[in-house]
């Protein structure tokens, strides 16, 4: 499957990337054989093929969950512009 210029440009806007001229060709042509690379891979038998996310058949060695440091929160926050109950308050940024 071949993308054209025009499918790059859609893809580009929703990665929030603004692309020159001189880049829809190069772009074209790199992401056409990606998606072709995806369509060969899918391509590939997989019926009987269990889904696994490791190859590997080991588990992983994890320490001890217990606390290490004391909660010095109240220290940390007494340089805070605006706390409240334990949480920093900041300008709301989002309309």
């Amino acid at each position: 499957m071949s993308l054209d210029k025009d499918q790059v440009q859609q893809i580009a806007t929703l990665a929030r990337l603004k692309l020159k001229p001189e880049e829809h060709a190069e772009l074209v042509d790199k992401l056409s054989r990606i998606v072709d690379f995806v369509d060969h891979l899918s391509a590939a038998d997989t019926e009987g093929v269990i889904p696994m996310a490791h190859p590997l058949d080991v588990a992983q060695r994890l320490r001890q969950d217990v606390v290490t440091e004391p909660n010095e929160r109240d220290r940390y926050q007494e340089n805070a512009p605006s706390v409240t109950e334990g949480l920093y308050l900041v300008p709301k940024v989002i309309e």
